[in-house]
């Protein structure tokens, strides 16, 4: 018997597996079929265009498999990382020439099996691990808020630590970002500005829901010479679907738990050239006691706007000074006026009540206020404000375009077309 593999044409192989196929059948001895036979050491008949003895590879370079000698074949190639990622490539028509189409990951450690078959229709197989250089420059997401419970409003966000501008490269970083709930639901991205996303549900995350944030981007060619770091990992609790509707009209709040009405407040809003932001906000944080000055929103102090008071159960829902907090001295105009600078005022007790039944994350709607709407961006989580197709527009991967489609399992391992 030759021990020395042969190559064969692809056509010359369909006719001689058919042909054998069909005398092993016939005699009832599966162990005349070639492809029954232990895999030869493909070691001879296979070339790389990297290091195999040990040097580290440049990951700027593709990676390139062939077949040597006449009538060489290669009719399979798996290329993936410890961290379980597949490297894309084309195999060629004659199954001469393997060639990666995605760049190697920096700082990684590859394992390559790549199988082949003699004219005979033996297989034969080589397998071999190698490691990249590692980067020089890296891009690193750290994802808020901080660990713990919130309300089914809160998003997840993500700091990058460099500016990414390229289309390309921001869909290659939000590929990486990966975002889970149990149970799970739909969800994206959305570019807040170049170093700066925030993720969302389509409707609000479920009561008790898990959601972990992760990055798959440490090693992952970003752009040019910018490749993902490490990041820390984050697990959020989700608690009662807690909501808070006011009307400025009607001058009261109502409070919902998980659907359920469990209190209506008297209120004050907004006055006039004061008027309370209409729309969705998000609790952002609590303060039991905070020092209100009518200079931090632009109000010249000794005017006849002017203010300076001690407020107490200050629950805030912008980043530029609203909130929902006691204000006992307006009682006589809750429930039935609009006299504040724009937040939410109300009675001591019930300021303290709300302070203590909301956490952040939690929903404090406001309607039928003759303010602007809220923002979605830059003063706080206004971001349910958006419908669910102007959300995926902020997408790198949806926006403006069909589903995306990223390199996968079944496009790393491309076989060429039978002849």
């Amino acid at each position: 018997m030759n021990h020395t593999p042969r190559f064969r044409t692809a056509v010359g192989g369909i006719l001689l597996v058919v042909t054998l196929g069909t005398v092993a059948t016939a005699c009832g001895d599966p162990d005349a079929h070639p492809l029954s036979a232990q895999p030869y050491d493909a070691a001879r008949q296979i070339a790389f265009n990297t290091e195999t003895d040990g040097r580290k590879v440049d990951p700027d370079k593709p990676l390139e498999i062939t077949a040597k000698g006449e009538g060489g074949r290669i009719t399979d190639v798996t290329v993936m990382d410890d961290a379980g990622r597949f490297l894309a490539g084309e195999l060629s028509a004659d199954g001469v020439r393997w060639r990666s189409t995605a760049p190697l990951a920096a700082g990684a450690r590859y394992t390559v099996r790549v199988s082949t078959e003699d004219e005979d229709g033996a297989p034969g197989v080589r397998v071999l691990t190698f490691e990249t250089k590692p980067a020089e420059r890296f891009l690193a997401a750290e994802f808020g808020p901080e660990a713990g419970t919130y309300g089914v409003g809160q998003p997840v966000t993500a700091k990058l630590s460099l500016a990414v501008k390229d289309e390309d490269a921001r869909r290659t970083v939000e590929r990486a970002l990966k975002v889970t709930s149990r149970p799970a639901v739909e969800g994206s991205w959305y570019w807040v500005d170049d170093k700066t996303l925030h993720y969302r549900p389509r409707e609000y995350w479920p009561s008790g829901a898990t959601v972990t944030a992760s990055s798959n981007l440490k090693g992952v060619k970003v752009t040019g010479q910018l490749y993902g770091g490490p990041s820390k990992p984050l697990e959020l609790s989700i608690g009662d679907r807690i909501e808070a509707v006011t009307d400025a009209a009607a001058h009261t709040m109502v409070v919902k738990r998980n659907g359920e009405v469990i209190n209506t407040i008297p209120v004050t809003t907004g006055k006039p050239g004061f008027d309370t932001r209409n729309g969705i906000k998000v609790v952002l944080g609590k303060e039991s006691y905070v020092r209100m000055r009518s200079t931090s929103i632009g109000i010249a102090a000794g005017s006849s706007e002017s203010y300076d008071l001690p407020v107490y159960w200050a629950t805030r829902v912008t980043w530029s000074g609203e909130y929902v907090h006691a204000a006992p001295w307006s009682v006589g105009s809750h429930g039935a006026a609009n006299v504040s600078h724009g937040c939410t005022g109300m009675s001591m007790a019930n300021a303290k009540w709300f302070f203590e039944t909301v956490r952040q994350g939690d929903l404090v709607s406001v309607v039928n206020s003759y303010g602007d709407m809220m923002t979605p961006f830059g003063n706080g989580f206004g971001e349910w404000n958006l419908s669910w197709e102007k959300w995926r527009e902020g997408s790198a991967l949806t926006g403006g375009t069909a589903e995306d489609t990223g390199p996968s399992a079944a496009t790393a391992r491309l076989r060429p077309v039978a002849l």
